[in-house]
């Protein structure tokens, strides 16, 4: 009988053992982020400030073509609360590895990018865009409120959605785009000023909100355009997997990139390594100036180890589920409202890690089969900001 065998079967002392190797990695995982983040908080004091600060960063965001880019380039990194232009372009080379990887048939790539489409260029693409658009259109508002805006919000909801349901091709790449600028981003605009800033709530609920309304509509529309048709689905193809500590720590660090799609723990590091060098050049450029970015990993690897060691046999059962989601929501939104305290770090993710797996999956079973399921995760991430945000500030 092999290990997994007597794992399935529920021998008491290798399940205990197994359960003992989670825990110990998942412990690991969080006490070496937590302590990195403490010296990482320690050695900026002393370093030179190479990189302008966030506020003069935004300020110049429209002023000419290379700092426009630059920050369109931010956008990428918005899911997750770090705004770092250079955290982009670490997420985007260590895409880049994983797809080659992939393609390659390389152990090393991680999970398979984009859930082994072989879409994550035209993901890539179409969100890229999307993100442009959405600057180019809506970008005035910046400069006109003199506050930050969800420009970003197609880069992680409508165009990559779209892709990975309706396939590869300029035509789809190009539609996804469109409608993600055209759609998402001005809901965002008007909950976000409209609703959450006259209400002091936070701006993720109007971000995250706009992403699930917004994809309703395009997907709607999507049938009614002749060029959009889904093709047939590929057949699944599961490879047995041992959800042992190694896996543990590795989906922990792949769900810091589900957010546009990616699902990639090499995508997670080139993210992580880019915005941390971002801190180290300037601590008040990522993370919106806050000087938070410290505290928003540490808040961020403890909602995702919490999750994915609460509902590792979910993961089992389904082959995927969303334990990102406490990530790229409740987790940085508690630090980013309410500093770097006990229950933003902790409370605060631990509710999430809780909370909101469960609810997307469950409102995502409710779908219909013609939509994608992750609308059931960014829902599931307003009702959470609604709840959990609010109860933190009480204490």
């Amino acid at each position: 009988m092999t290990r997994r065998t007597e794992e399935i079967a529920g021998t008491p002392t290798v399940t205990a053992s197994a359960l003992t190797a989670r825990l110990a990695a998942a412990t690991a995982l969080v006490g070496v982020t937590a302590l990195s983040a403490w010296l990482l908080a320690r050695a900026t004091g002393s370093l030179p400030h190479l990189l302008p600060d966030y506020a003069q960063w935004q300020d110049q965001a429209y002023r000419t073509v290379p700092q426009f880019l630059r920050w369109c380039l931010g956008d990428l990194t918005e899911a997750q609360f770090y705004k770092s232009g250079i955290g982009a372009l670490g997420l985007l080379a260590g895409a880049w590895l994983a797809h080659r990887g992939w393609r390659a048939g390389k152990r090393w790539a991680g999970f398979p990018i984009c859930g082994g489409s072989g879409l994550w260029p035209w993901v890539l693409a179409s969100a890229s865009l999307g993100v442009l658009l959405s600057n180019l259109v809506w970008g005035a508002s910046i400069p006109a409120t003199g506050a930050w805006q969800p420009t970003f919000v197609p880069f992680v909801s409508v165009p990559p959605a779209i892709v990975l349901v309706y396939g590869a091709g300029t035509a789809v790449a190009l539609t996804g785009a469109v409608l993600g600028a055209l759609l998402t981003t001005p809901i965002a605009l008007l909950i976000v000023n409209l609703v959450c800033y006259p209400l002091h709530l936070p701006a993720v609920i109007g971000s995250v909100t706009s992403m699930w309304i917004g994809a309703l509509l395009a997907f709607g529309l999507c049938r009614h355009l002749p060029w959009m048709r889904r093709p047939a689905p590929a057949p699944a193809m599961a490879a047995p997997v041992h959800h042992g500590p190694v896996w543990v720590v590795r989906r922990v660090l792949a769900d810091f990139t589900e957010a546009p799609f990616y699902g990639n723990e090499l995508a997670t590091l080139g993210l992580v390594a880019g915005t941390v060098l971002s801190y180290l050049l300037n601590p008040a450029t990522p993370a919106y100036g806050s000087g938070l970015l410290p505290a928003m990993l540490t808040a961020q690897t403890l909602a995702a180890t919490v999750a994915v060691l609460v509902y590792r046999r979910c993961w089992a059962r389904h082959g995927w589920y969303p334990t990102f989601v406490p990530v790229v929501s409740v987790a940085p939104a508690a630090v980013l409202a309410y500093g770097a305290t006990v229950p933003a770090i902790v409370l605060g993710p631990v509710l999430g890690a809780l909370a909101g797996p469960p609810l997307a999956a469950a409102i995502a079973r409710r779908l219909p089969a013609s939509l994608p399921p992750f609308i059931g995760c960014v829902a599931a991430m307003t009702v959470c900001g609604l709840a959990i945000l609010p109860l933190l500030g009480l204490l």
